[in-house]
């Protein structure tokens, strides 16, 4: 006689690791951050596509999220896991696909905003579902479902709401619908909660950072794709990377490899609540910021490649600029935040850098567009070279520690 599909989930063990399943769902998410950066990028950019794509991202990333917690309960590649899995990755793609549409719709076809929300819920129903058999016979987790439910049902009905309305009424309503989602689970609190590997938390919120990363690298690409290869694009594409790769290091380097630490050193709910405020919540920002800036960039390689009658000599301003730089600016303040509330180490250079950017963002709209991607990047190299020495000894201890 066949077991129950339920007991043919296992559980996840303490240094568990992401499953290719995982990545291969992270897929999907490549898809659609590239889907809201081209959102965004229609020109002109305008404040309001900023606030529209940051909502977007906020669904995006309320979706993903679900299943990283999910994910770190039961291995996403056995039994009932995978078909819930594939089955999310197929909505998901399906929301990724109407993104173009997700606050106007095209004559001509479905009703894009309504398939998007369709397509939200879906990936919604699915993860507490899966949840729930999950969770089989631990009642306080079971608990837990039943209190989030609420939020789930009043984020999907907002959105469904928002996809009939348009201008600032639909903007509202799409924001009440994230506030729905993240103030009710936020509410709840997380007693009840399960997070049974630290390792594959981080490596899984590490992904995902590293996805944002790459959108930015094909940012660059794709804004001169069509446009003949130029010595004035070569060094535009080069700034950008070494912005990118600033990035990288920034998190990568020593960052990730602490907060796993910490996380894997706090016991019971105090390691829930470390993932759900230093993970859950606060690596929202710095993907935003990323997505940002990767707008930004993509805005500068156009206008270095004479893009729509632009010259090297004009500026970056408005939207784009305050993109590209306040985008970076958010990513060092959320990355504070995750620091403190991991490991108590509060970078001020990053915060005062962050201050800089937003401070000088208004005079780099006197500058050519590619003096002020220079800039961006030299501020950010130069944190690179102060940290390394600042911090030396503790980067050392930090990357060769032995395993706990």
């Amino acid at each position: 006689m066949n077991k129950p599909l339920r007991s043919r989930m296992e559980r996840v063990s303490e240094r568990a690791s992401a499953t290719n399943l995982e990545l291969f769902f992270d897929l999907v998410f490549v898809f659609a951050l590239t889907q809201v950066t081209a959102l965004m990028a229609e020109s002109p950019v305008k404040w309001d596509a900023l606030l529209r794509g940051a909502l977007l991202l906020s669904v995006i990333w309320w979706s993903w999220i679900g299943y990283s917690w999910l994910s770190n309960l039961v291995k996403a590649d056995e039994g009932l896991a995978r078909m819930a899995m594939l089955t999310a990755m197929a909505a998901m793609f399906l929301l990724a696909l109407a993104i173009p549409e997700a606050f106007q719709d095209i004559s001509g076809g479905l009703d894009g905003p309504l398939v998007l929300a369709f397509c939200y819920l879906a990936v919604r129903v699915v993860h507490i579902w899966l949840f729930w058999i999950a969770a089989n016979d631990d009642a306080e987790l079971r608990a837990q479902l039943v209190r989030f439910v609420p939020s789930m049902v009043a984020g999907t009905t907002l959105l469904a709401v928002a996809s009939q309305l348009t201008g600032a009424a639909q903007i509202a309503v799409w924001a009440a619908a994230v506030v729905a989602d993240y103030g009710g689970t936020m509410l709840i609190g997380t007693k009840g909660w399960r997070l049974s590997s630290a390792k594959h938390f981080t490596e899984r919120y590490g992904l995902i950072i590293m996805i944002a990363l790459g959108e930015s690298i094909v940012a660059i690409g794709v804004g001169v794709t069509h446009l003949a290869i130029s010595w004035p694009i070569i060094l535009a594409a080069m700034l950008g990377l070494a912005i990118a790769s600033a990035l990288w290091w920034s998190y990568f380097d020593t960052h990730v490899l602490a907060a796993e630490q910490a996380l894997a050193e706090a016991r019971g709910n105090e390691r829930v609540r470390m993932g759900q405020i230093a993970f859950t919540y606060l690596h929202l920002p710095l993907l935003i910021g990323i997505v940002m800036l990767a707008l930004g960039l993509k805005k500068v390689l156009n206008y270095v490649g004479g893009e729509d009658g632009h010259t090297l000599t004009d500026p970056l301003y408005g939207p784009a600029l305050w993109a590209m730089y306040g985008g970076v600016a958010l990513f060092m303040f959320a990355y504070v935040a995750v620091g403190w509330r991991t490991t108590r180490n509060f970078k001020v250079q990053r915060v005062i850098l962050g201050v800089v950017l937003l401070a000088v963002a208004p005079l780099m709209s006197y500058l050519p567009a590619l003096a002020s991607l220079g800039l961006l990047t030299a501020l950010l190299l130069a944190l690179i070279i102060y940290e390394w020495f600042k911090y030396h000894d503790l980067r050392e201890e930090i990357r060769h520690a032995e395993p706990s």
